[in-house]
Order: structure tokens, then C-alpha cells, then sequence
């Protein structure tokens, strides 16, 4: 009888948040040498399938590995970029399983970006799954999680559509929404402009009966 070894699925990286700039530039992959670098990755026997997001606000490994044990990891970003472990695996993050899921939703849709809802993140996520298939360390399970994440993330966008045409992003959509409530109540609008209108006095009342200073000098 064969056992199957159970898999674990893997997000480590580093972002704006937990890194200085300095640190994230040292371990950022440039996108010419992410499918080279994805085959040197793979060749660790822990790791079964591989994929690297790399952006100036973030680097990310997600892998399924045969254990949640990053050490093989962090010996391979050491050895590969020239780096002591001492001086990045304090900035580092880690998730596994559902909660790998759930962090790569979160980045796809940009709840995860320093903006807040930017786009760009899409793009960049594709990348980095598009140089995982040309490179060949994509699996069955890593690859079905990215396509899922991105029907995921057009689910959200087409959700700030509806809120209000034209906008895109969570945050567009987010004003959106606040703008279709107001246009739903449009008697209160009324009502406090009128409110507004009764209890607003000018800033100078003219006095009917004014001294002439220009005929009485002694007034003056």
C-alpha cells in the first residue's frame, strides 16, 4: 500500500510593512531572472512546486513544500542573494495552508498594498505565476490556488462596479457604495439643506440708522 506524505502550502516573504527598503531591495528578483531562479528553487527536495512574487513593495515565496519548516528556504535566499539569515528572517512573515490562501487573496485584490486597492498588484501576481508555468514549477495544486485567486480578485472588482459604474479598485468602490446610500435618501439631503438654510444668519447685519460721519463732523 502507497502513503501519500501530506503537502503544505507555503507563503514566506517580506513587504513595506515588516522590512526597510534596504532589506527588500537586497532580496527583490528582477523579472528577467525569475523563471532561472524558480528552477534553482524547485531543485530543493522539500519544495514540489514553486512561485516567486517580487515588487519594490514586496518579495514572496509560495510553495508547496513537504513540511512548514522554512529553514531549507531561508539556507536557499541566504545562499542564493549573499545574504546572512541573521539579516532578514526578522522581517519575515509566514503563512501555511488556508491561511497562505487567504494571504494570497488579500494581495491579488490589493487589501494587502500600501495604496489601498491599487491594480498594479494583478498584474505584477500574474507575472509571477506566467514565470512559473515557463518555468515548469507549478503544480497541480499551486497553479489551480493562483487561477482561483484571480477569478477571486475579478469577483471583487465587478462587485465596485456594480456599486457605481466606471470605478475600479475596493476603495473606488468603497465611495461608491457611500454615494448609492446618499442618492437612496435624498429627502434628508433636502431636509438638512433646508435646516440649514433657516438657521443660517450673515456674518454682518447693516444698521438701518446709521451716524453719517461726512455730515456731522462733530461726530467724529
Amino acid at each position: 500500500m502507497i502513503t501519500l506524505k501530506p503537502m503544505t502550502l507555503l507563503a514566506v516573504g517580506i513587504n513595506y510593512n515588516t522590512a526597510p527598503v534596504a532589506v527588500r531591495e537586497r532580496l527583490a528578483f528582477p523579472s528577467e531572472a525569475l523563471e532561472s531562479t524558480l528552477k534553482n528553487l524547485w531543485s530543493i527536495r522539500e519544495i514540489s512546486e514553486a512561485a516567486i512574487l517580487s515588487t519594490c513593495n514586496r518579495t514572496e515565496f509560495y510553495c508547496q513544500a513537504d513540511s512548514d519548516d522554512q529553514s531549507s528556504l531561508v539556507e536557499w535566499i541566504a545562499d542564493t542573494k549573499r545574504i546572512k539569515p541573521a539579516e532578514f528572517t526578522p522581517y519575515l512573515y509566514s503563512y501555511k495552508d488556508s491561511q497562505s490562501i487567504r494571504h494570497m487573496f488579500r494581495v491579488a485584490c490589493g487589501l494587502d498594498s500600501m495604496i489601498l486597492g491599487e491594480p498594479q498588484i494583478l498584474g505584477q501576481m500574474k507575472t509571477a505565476y506566467h514565470a512559473a508555468s515557463q518555468a515548469g514549477t507549478l503544480g497541480r495544486n499551486l497553479s489551480k490556488l493562483f487561477q482561483h485567486t484571480f477569478r477571486r480578485e475579478k469577483g471583487a472588482y465587478r462587485y465596485g462596479d456594480r456599486l457605481q459604474p466606471g470605478f475600479r479598485g475596493l476603495r473606488r468602490g468603497a465611495t461608491g457604495a457611500a454615494n448609492l446610500r446618499q442618492a437612496e435618501r435624498p429627502d434628508r439631503t433636502v431636509d438638512r439643506r433646508r435646516r440649514n438654510h433657516r438657521t443660517h444668519r450673515p456674518a454682518f447685519v447693516p444698521t438701518r440708522h446709521r451716524p453719517d460721519y461726512h455730515r456731522q463732523p462733530h461726530l467724529r
